[in-house]
């Protein structure tokens, strides 16, 4: 069985980019530009991670993580969730910590190093940067 990722980012080539390197490495990848339809796919699918981008076009990647809630406990939340963001803030990461979710900063110093932490099955708190 291969682990199911749904990557929510409305950057189309960072999109595009991490869509192919977790394929390469056996995932299946759905992809998603707005943040109202990530959330349809969230609550009527089941995804071993979620990454997504804090700001969207339409609303933020905490927006996301709140709906979500409809379907899945903080616990399941801080495992699932990788937010990834250009703006890493003091804020940002204080909010993160409330679900439990890893946060990664755009543009990433190793992108195959972020690849390892998206898909592995780990607990991804120690990989807050």
């Amino acid at each position: 069985m291969s682990f199911s990722v749904l990557l929510i980012e409305d950057e189309p080539l960072i999109q595009r980019s991490l869509k192919k390197l977790m394929e390469k490495r056996g995932c299946a990848v759905e992809v998603e530009s707005l943040g109202r339809s990530a959330i349809q796919k969230i609550l009527n699918g089941n995804f071993d991670r979620i990454i997504c981008d804090l700001m969207l076009q339409d609303i933020t990647g905490f927006d996301i993580i709140e709906e979500s809630k409809k379907k899945y406990s903080l616990e399941e939340i801080g495992q699932i969730f990788i937010i990834i963001t250009a703006y890493s803030s003091e804020q940002v990461l204080e909010k993160a910590s409330q679900y439990g979710c890893c946060v990664l900063s755009k543009p990433f110093n190793d992108i195959q190093q972020a690849i390892e932490i998206f898909i592995s099955k780990g607990s991804q708190n120690e990989f807050t940067s």
